[in-house]
């Protein structure tokens, strides 16, 4: 608006048709945290005139709501792009909204709950410019390129078709009962998990069974994506090893890696606490190498690229309605793993296409969630109170099991899931997200039908490549053509 008016001596009518007409606001996330708010001093102070245009454009903006809703003033408040205040902030994503033409999310799950729980009052004002673009991934980059062996068998099998258009895949359905096809992509999964254990060996000089049921958690470290829950799991089965003499199933390999911000606590706690009970489990000798745990660090696309291929399983378990999207989840079935997810994000449109029995679904619903916060019926300490095992979980962190040299380090991971409210609902998905582990052991074993399932993870995969996203983007928002040579 600034360029248009002031460089241009536009008016101001035309310059807001081209900059509405210009833009589209993609929201990548529902936190509160980044839904940025600028205070109107740093404004002010550093862009005066960018400011009196955000007054002038709210101004215009508020009188067409005083038109649809007369005298709501509390409807004017909540959707005014300036938070009144102590302290007046802008509210970006607002002027986003109001400065687009169009507003998505990048899954079906995400795209709603902009509608009904981020932003209603705009949805029901303007309708029409929300939309969904579920995100996708490159199979370039994440089958072809990090999986040669994996993309080779495939373009052997169905020719390379896939390699531009992903939903050619399908035709893998047909070689899900090959006994060839099984045992070539058996092996093919057997070398990946070679090659990362000695990765694994080389950088933290931890030893892993390649034959063991690699499990793996990698994704940026964040409280509502649940690394906590993964961790209290296997504590829990660490404890049921070696206190009650469990036998697992299968022996599993338990692989983290991710990034924390810099300024984010409690994250960087819990890559500690991965860390230090990797220490415990890995060197206790009563374990009998029925689990590992190991922190892989420097988490990056070069390490994600020898990860991806090697994964049996991957998790995927965050709080129900916080994730938007998730790629990774996606990486990870391209490369034939199954999935361990709650039903969040793009986790429920893959359990549409790969079939609810080619997944593992665990834990609340949104709406479940939603129901508990609106009752206050949530009670986290009647759960650790009235359930053993979680019990001795959540001790362990009231203790100094895991920082024997470094007293009290962890309690108040108890104290906030036990005491404080439990804001990511860990206690209440616990039970769920145990007997999904037990059954995901319990199918790992029956190698044969795992790979079947896996190879139709793969075969299925084909709506959540990027190529689909874009095309959908280019028709829907941008109204471009593709090139054609």
């Amino acid at each position: 608006m600034r360029i248009l008016v002031d460089e241009n001596g536009l008016s101001w009518n035309r310059a807001w048709n081209i900059t509405e007409s210009t833009f589209g606001y993609t929201n990548h996330t529902l936190l509160p945290e980044a839904m940025e708010r600028w205070p109107l001093s740093v404004f002010e102070r550093i862009l005066p005139r960018h400011l009196q245009l955000i007054y002038d454009i709210n101004e215009r903006f508020l009188k067409k709501v005083n038109k649809k809703w007369p005298n709501d003033m509390d409807r004017v408040s909540r959707m005014s792009i300036i938070e009144e205040g102590y302290s007046k902030q802008v509210r970006m994503a607002h002027l986003s909204i109001v400065g687009s033409h169009s507003v998505n999310g990048v899954a079906a799950l995400h795209s709603k709950l902009i509608t009904t729980d981020l932003v209603p009052d705009f949805f029901e004002m303007m309708p029409e410019k929300f939309n969904n673009k579920t995100n996708g991934i490159t199979q370039r980059r994440w089958l072809l390129n990090v999986n040669p062996e994996l993309a080779g068998l495939i373009s052997n099998t169905i020719s390379d078709a896939w390699i531009t258009d992903l939903y050619k895949l399908e035709s893998l359905e047909e070689h899900k009962e090959s006994e060839e096809f099984v045992d070539k992509f058996q092996q093919i999964k057997n070398k990946n998990k070679e090659t990362l254990s000695q990765y694994i060996f080389e950088n933290t000089h931890i030893s892993v069974n390649p034959e063991s049921l690699f499990d793996i958690h990698v994704k940026r470290i964040h409280e509502y994506k649940r690394q906590l829950l993964n961790v209290m799991h296997i504590i829990h089965q660490y404890y049921c090893i070696v206190e009650d003499g469990m036998t697992l199933k299968v022996p599993k390999t338990y692989i983290f890696a991710g990034k924390a911000a810099p300024g984010y606590w409690a994250a960087k706690n819990i890559i500690k606490l991965i860390n230090n009970l990797a220490q415990v489990v890995n060197n206790d000798k009563r374990v009998n190498d029925q689990i590992k745990v190991v922190f892989l660090p420097d988490y990056k696309v070069s390490l994600a690229a020898k990860i991806i291929p090697a994964a049996d399983v991957s998790q995927h378990i965050s709080t129900a309605g916080k994730e938007a999207s998730g790629t990774s989840n996606m990486k990870f079935a391209l490369n034939g793993a199954l999935t361990i997810g709650t039903l969040d994000g793009a986790n429920i449109e893959i359990m549409e296409e790969v079939g609810s029995e080619n997944i593992f679904i665990c834990g609340l619903t949104t709406d479940e969630i939603n129901e508990l916060i609106k009752t206050n019926s949530y009670n986290p300490y009647h759960i650790y109170e009235n359930n053993n095992y979680i019990k001795r979980v959540m001790d362990s962190f009231k203790s100094d099991a895991l920082c024997q040299k470094e007293s009290g380090l962890f309690n108040w991971i108890y104290e906030s899931i036990v005491h404080n409210g439990d804001t990511y609902f860990h206690l209440a998905d616990f039970e769920s997200y145990a007997e999904t582990q037990k059954k995901v052991e319990l199918e790992f074993a029956d190698k044969p039908n795992w790979t079947k399932k896996a190879i139709l993870n793969v075969a299925r995969i084909g709506k959540f490549s990027s190529d689909r996203t874009i095309s959908e983007y280019a028709k829907d928002i941008w109204d471009i053509k593709k090139y054609v040579d």
